[in-house]
């Protein structure tokens, strides 16, 4: 499933609204048209748009599997964060949501993580970049970590085991947008790239996953009825661009992702969508 799923239209899926919404604490509007692709990174603006780790409606496909690898190694211990005293490599926060079919947020999820250090070597005899943790009541994880470095034959890219409770496990890659050897790993998925950006000399990435996993679809949000923003220049049904910026509420905001403004994404309510100052 897609995280912030931008297509060549400007739309996004169901699920990217939720994720938003979500995040900002907030109940998601019901009105969807237009809201703007939030967790994936794409090629410029002429690269065509793959398909992604599908839409979170109901009928479409949980996120792509991929091969475990020679290196998984289980009873991996229970934490967050992967990094250690003097832990050379640039600093990494992978952060998202896990979902079911229908869309909704699936509490105490398993996640296991490993990955290779900087050097591209892994750690076969102790846990040093291995472990697991749990999603939140809202459906939410967050690692930190390091950028994994390279080795032979394989692009960038993070593994991990994700498990609702009592259902079977997703094994499966992540995979960060740009790197040169995409285009050469033969086990490389565009379904299952992060999105990722630069934040102060370290990255941040994220990705939610879609499990298969029945979910009544449950009642429809309500939208916040408002149009302009009051004493603001906010507008519903505007179109911003990454960098504009507005006033609201008497505060003002910088806008981070390109997108139509929608009745209950007001600035302080998306702080995926807008920036405060």
């Amino acid at each position: 499933m897609d995280q912030h799923r931008e297509t060549s239209t400007g739309h996004v899926t169901r699920k990217a609204v939720l994720r938003v919404a979500l995040a900002a604490g907030m109940a998601a509007p019901a009105v969807l048209v237009g809201v703007p692709a939030l967790a994936r990174t794409l090629g410029g603006p002429d690269a065509p748009a793959p398909e992604l780790t599908p839409a979170c409606d109901d009928g479409d496909d949980p996120t792509p599997p991929q091969m475990e690898g020679p290196y998984f190694k289980p009873n991996s211990p229970l934490r967050t964060s992967l990094l250690e005293p003097g832990t050379p490599g640039t600093r990494l926060t992978v952060s998202g949501y896990v979902f079911g079919r229908a869309c909704r947020p699936i509490s105490g999820v398993l996640l296991d993580f490993w990955q290779a250090d900087v050097n591209g070597a892994y750690d076969n005899t102790g846990f040093r970049f291995r472990g697991h943790q749990f999603t939140d009541s809202r459906g939410a994880f967050a690692l930190t970590t390091i950028v994994p470095g390279l080795y032979p034959g394989r692009t960038r890219h993070l593994h991990v085991k994700v498990q609702a409770p009592g259902r079977p496990v997703l094994t499966t890659q992540l995979y960060f947008p740009n790197e040169p050897r995409n285009n050469t790993d033969a086990l490389f998925d565009p379904r299952l790239l992060m999105t990722v950006r630069d934040a102060g000399g370290a990255r941040e990435a994220a990705f939610d996953f879609v499990l298969d996993v029945p979910q009544d679809p449950g009642p429809g949000p309500t939208p916040t009825p408002t149009a302009t923003a009051p004493g603001g220049t906010w507008t519903a049904g505007r179109v911003y661009a990454a960098g504009d910026k507005v006033t609201y509420g008497g505060a003002g905001y910088t806008c981070l992702q390109a997108h139509t403004a929608q009745a209950g994404w007001e600035p302080p309510n998306v702080p995926a969508l807008w920036r405060a100052g």
